[in-house]
């Protein structure tokens, strides 16, 4: 009798440890559980994420995160589409991150027009994805953690302000979205006091097919020494190709591109010339699994967002082949989403389904084909931590910092009029006396 009662208590003991050490490792099903599928494009991430991205890697986030990982092998729209549509067919899903470091131009409106008939809120965070969408799906929850071109161009403008860059030249392929990103600089030059001159505007198919001979009459006739591009990154390697035979390339050029053009950022092509200027968001350096959580948390908080609103959590999203209309409003849980605030950094999103006040840094390709921040822009102020051109000698070497004139003053009482900024611009007004405040300032 003793041995029994010994033997039911060890068996006892043995229960009770094995049942909090499977509390420990399995998530408490008592608790909220909020599926997010975690979509990356790449087969090398299968290794070392798969492995490692579990619910732990998510315990302080306000809900249970339950993380369904899926590689996508084969990013064309078609393939894409149907990995996609299988994986939420198969899973209960509340939302998807998409890490979308990828050349195909048409995944944002593909992850749009799935998140549309679907309902499921689809986080893009890598800004491969950040594209013209004009105008988002009806029904869409589809949120990017990129800028628009739109914003991309004001502190484009900024920059060429900073350096009284103000005569310049577009040249643009018909990459989709080039007739927005034509007319929002024209919308800026003619709104601007500053005196913005567009010497040229040129678009053409920047294809193979096009002979390099034309083409390279075509950009000698460009007078600008400053040129502002948008293109594919496939088509901008074919562009400075081109541009390099027609000694368009080198200390008495700045090129600028939007984000979409640099493409991948870890190996910038071969023809990119040294000096390259374009624009990304503050998260351009961070790691991947950095961006997993930012894109999950935003996801998680909106979805405890909804519980504390409704007592339960957002239905899960349907699959691709429904065709019955849901019965729950299609944007409820979507409102939850727009304004985030996570580890003390603000997530808004405007209705284009971009951050509403981002903050983006101006990057420069050096003379190691690396791409290094040379500016910030931030509250609508640009600073640049150094002059960005001319950099470079007339072999692209780099010159030397300690060879910078300094000139140094005594403050003395001031004996040139100096004015105010204009009151209803808040800037300086060009070809006057010089100006008491400016808006942009470097350091």
């Amino acid at each position: 009798m003793d041995r029994t009662l010994a033997n039911t208590l060890v068996l006892s003991m043995v229960l009770g440890c094995s049942t909090a050490l499977m509390d420990a490792l399995v998530p408490n099903s008592r608790e909220p559980v909020v599926n997010v599928a975690v979509v990356f494009s790449s087969s090398s991430y299968s290794l070392h994420i798969r492995s490692r991205l579990t619910y732990q890697s998510f315990l302080d986030m306000p809900l249970e995160i339950h993380p369904v990982t899926v590689v996508v092998n084969d990013t064309n729209p078609s393939t894409l589409l149907t990995q996609i549509c299988d994986m939420l067919s198969s899973t209960k899903i509340h939302g998807i991150v998409f890490e979308d470091n990828i050349g195909t131009e048409a995944v944002a409106q593909i992850l749009d027009f799935i998140s549309s008939q679907t309902y499921v809120p689809i986080i893009s965070i890598s800004g491969g994805s950040a594209v013209v969408l004009t105008p988002k799906e009806s029904g869409s929850a589809f949120l990017q953690l990129g800028v628009s071109i739109e914003q991309q161009i004001q502190v484009i403008f900024k920059v060429l302000e900073e350096y009284d860059w103000s005569s310049f030249a577009v040249i643009t392929s018909l990459y989709p979205g080039y007739s927005i990103f034509l007319d929002v600089i024209r919308s800026f030059t003619d709104a601007s006091y500053f005196g913005w001159e567009i010497q040229d505007v040129l678009t053409f198919e920047m294809t193979q097919d096009m002979s390099n001979s034309k083409l390279q009459k075509l950009l000698r006739q460009i007078d600008a020494q400053v040129m502002i591009v948008y293109c594919s990154q496939e088509e901008a390697e074919f562009l400075f190709q081109v541009a390099e035979q027609a000694g368009l390339i080198g200390p008495g050029y700045v090129w600028i591109v939007p984000s979409p053009t640099v493409g991948n950022m870890d190996v910038p092509p071969i023809s990119f010339p040294i000096g390259l200027i374009s624009v990304a968001t503050e998260s351009w350096k961070m790691s991947l699994r950095q961006k997993v959580r930012d894109g999950v948390a935003i996801i998680a908080v909106g979805a405890e967002s909804y519980f504390k609103t409704h007592g339960y959590l957002p239905m899960v999203g349907r699959d691709c082949n429904s065709k019955t209309p849901s019965s729950v409003p299609t944007n409820t849980f979507y409102r939850h989403l727009l304004n985030v605030t996570w580890e003390n950094r603000d997530f808004s999103f405007n209705k284009g389904g971009y951050l509403v006040r981002p903050t983006m840094v101006v990057i420069s390709l050096n003379r190691h084909r690396l791409w290094e921040m040379v500016g910030k822009w931030e509250k609508g102020i640009i600073r640049m931590e150094y002059p960005v051109w001319p950099r470079y000698g007339s072999f692209l070497q780099p010159m030397s910092d300690n060879r910078h004139l300094t000139v140094a003053t005594l403050e003395e009482r001031p004996f040139v009029i100096v004015e105010n900024t204009d009151p209803s611009t808040g800037v300086c007004v060009r070809n006057t006396v010089p100006c008491r405040k400016q808006t942009n300032s470097s350091e």
